[in-house]
């Protein structure tokens, strides 16, 4: 009798929400991330090898911007870091788990799908902020890179980060999609994501690409973030090399939003559970 009721109770026990399912998964994703000492040190490293690469060589004085070089790499590759820990990082390990069959088994589990993207979202967020602070580390230390005083200049970055995280993080998801096996996934999205750093400013310095290279740029989100980090980190005076010769932090935050809301669409519409070949 008692065991009867005891089975009964526990069956009508509602399941765990999609959020509190979210934050277990993050602790596996985030577990199982910094158990692969091979995949820690590449996705923090690569940004930090090649920011000390170009910092190291073009170290000379911007005319005319009251900055130097190594100071406007720095900025750069700030947002380069955060769509490697987002972007690149989901196109690449969803591809992966989608073709281990990883993803079909966790679809055929009562976990709620969302809970899958929290877990994703939440190892991204932590990434991100990581390799952020390693790079403003580096950046402050070896290349004299000023970091903000005011409250208002951090928000600035707060918002800047948390948009171009989110929109990358989208896209990533949404990418991941296009791989036909887990073996293609590194080129598939590494190519993309290697255009977009030439174009974007983060390689070649904005004011010598030609434009019609930064109208191609202006269509993704590696661009304006390059822009926003550059507007908190740089002085006033450096905006003289953007395109227009201003930070735009509006247009920055309307192109961001909008491609937070148009990779949740691609998401939706591109995101499958199966590889190509389960059918």
């Amino acid at each position: 009798m008692t065991t009867t009721r005891a089975r009964g109770t526990a069956a009508s026990r509602p399941l765990p929400g999609a959020w509190r399912v979210g934050l277990h998964r993050g602790a596996i994703e985030l577990r199982q991330f910094f158990r692969q000492r091979e995949q820690v040190v590449f996705t923090f490293a690569f940004p930090i090898v090649f920011l000390a690469l170009f910092a190291s060589i073009f170290s000379d004085d911007v005319k005319g911007a009251g900055v130097t070089a190594s100071q406007l790499y720095v900025a750069a590759m700030i947002a380069a870091g955060v769509m490697s820990t987002s972007f690149q990082s989901l196109g690449v390990s969803i591809a992966v788990e989608r073709d281990e069959k990883v993803l079909r088994r966790l679809r055929g589990t009562p976990m709620p799908p969302a809970a899958y993207f929290l877990g994703k979202l939440w190892l991204v967020l932590v990434t991100g902020i990581v390799e952020t602070v390693l790079l403003l580390l580096i950046g402050a230390t070896l290349f004299d890179l000023d970091l903000p005083t005011g409250a208002d200049t951090w928000l600035t970055f707060g918002w800047v980060f948390a948009l171009g995280l989110t929109g990358c993080a989208l896209l990533g998801i949404a990418i991941s999609s296009v791989p036909r096996s887990g073996k293609s996934a590194t080129s598939v999205v590494v190519l993309p994501f290697l255009v977009l750093q030439f174009i974007s400013g983060v390689y070649i310095s904005i004011d010598t690409l030609p434009d019609w290279m930064l109208d191609v740029g202006a269509l993704f989100p590696l661009k304006w973030m390059c822009q926003g980090f550059r507007g908190v980190f740089l002085p006033e005076s450096a905006a003289v090399l953007e395109q227009t010769g201003a930070w735009e932090y509006g247009r920055i935050a309307l192109v961001l939003g909008g491609w937070c809301v148009g990779g949740l669409v691609l998401c939706l519409l591109t995101f499958r559970w199966k590889s190509r070949r389960d059918g």
